[in-house]
């Protein structure tokens, strides 16, 4: 057996490369490791139907991309984080948050981040590689296939399966910025795992270009945009990509995509004492985003170790969205999860990575020294 791409993983395939690859079998082993994979959402190692020689053949070519490191839990069981390791030991993180009725599962489309948002710690931490579409998807399955926490009223990954279930690109990297890898997930997730376009929400600082690809895509997936500010002088400050597309560009590519998918549009509003949250700033937030009917989502700041900024006091963010409705715009203040694991919004940096590069930059150093 062969695979098609270059050291792929099993995920990485597309269920005609997989039938390549089975090609010799009988034509009923596609369905039967395709659907045991996707629709089950098991590991290979136990679809059993499949004969076990097989199982290893294929799992021998094609090894999974993403090996867990570590995982954590906050929230009293309800948030936990998933540290994985690629092969080429980068390192990516994904959140799975459980609610009454719904589980929300927060994945990464690259390594690290290039787009340098002040106060989010991806972007601190600097840009390593897109992710591919297997080592996206296998955040997903492997999450999924985690076992449950024993504590009450804790994430239970069968109830996960068979629930609602939201997956949001909202981990690191920006997702527009590795646009095909990004949107073939998405295929797989709706066309395979079942999961309704309307349960994906991709989110992008202001990307221009992919949202006019998004627009024109065949899925009415949601789209959120990080904006943290409505005025262009304070956005190059915050989010530097602004100065490639500035807001009056973005808006009219908003525009755009309303027009051709008619699905609102989410800003996502990070809430930063003294810097983004006084009157004047809610006010110019509403003048953007009531043309565009857009829903506001305010949360507050996240700690993070670059970024000297405190979050809004909580009555502060409570008068930003009265402010913001008595202009016509409509506003969630959002619950901070999983801040005390560093698994909040904006605050995930695969932190052990910065451990292991500044200590082999530590060792190359040592051993320079001794062979001088």
């Amino acid at each position: 057996m062969t695979a098609s791409v270059a050291d792929p993983s099993l995920a990485d395939l597309t269920r005609a490369e997989l039938g390549e690859l089975l090609d010799g079998e009988p034509s009923y082993r596609l369905d039967q490791v395709w659907d045991g994979l996707y629709r089950q959402r098991r590991p290979l190692a136990e679809l059993t139907n499949v004969p076990k020689g097989l199982r290893q053949a294929v799992g021998e070519l094609l090894p999974p991309a993403l090996k867990l490191v570590r995982a954590q839990t906050a929230d009293r069981g309800k948030t936990r984080k998933y540290l994985w390791s690629l092969r080429d030991g980068h390192l990516v993180e994904t959140v799975l948050m459980g609610y009454r009725n719904r589980t929300t599962l927060c994945i990464s489309s690259q390594a690290g981040c290039a787009m340098a948002c002040s106060f989010c710690a991806s972007g601190q931490v600097g840009f390593d590689r897109n992710l591919s579409v297997g080592e996206i998807v296998e955040q997903v399955l492997g999450t999924l296939q985690q076992p449950s926490t024993s504590h009450s009223g804790a994430i239970n990954s069968g109830a996960a399966r068979g629930g609602a279930m939201n997956i949001v690109f909202m981990g690191m990297g920006e997702p527009f910025a590795n646009y095909d890898a990004v949107w073939a997930a998405v295929e797989r997730f709706h066309g395979d795992m079942g999961i309704g376009a309307r349960h994906i929400t991709v989110s992008t600082v202001g990307v221009i270009p992919g949202i006019v690809r998004l627009a024109a895509a065949s899925l009415p997936v949601n789209l959120a945009v990080s904006l943290h500010a409505a005025n262009d002088r304070l956005r190059n400050r915050i989010a530097p990509i602004n100065r490639t597309y500035p807001l009056r560009d973005l808006a009219s590519a908003l525009a755009d995509y309303r027009r051709a998918k008619r699905r609102r549009i989410s800003f996502e509003w990070a809430m930063i004492d003294g810097v983004n949250d006084r009157d004047h700033d809610a006010a110019e937030l509403a003048a953007y985003a009531r043309p565009l009917a857009a829903h506001v989502n305010l949360i507050p700041l996240n700690p993070t170790p670059g970024y000297g900024h405190a979050p809004s006091p909580s009555g502060r963010i409570e008068q930003f969205a009265s402010e913001l409705g008595s202009h016509g715009v409509n506003a969630t203040v959002r619950v901070n999860r999983g801040t005390s694991i560093d698994a909040a919004c904006g605050q995930l940096r695969a932190d052990k990575l910065v451990t292991i590069q500044r200590g082999a930059r530590a060792r190359r150093g040592a051993r320079a020294q001794r062979e001088r």
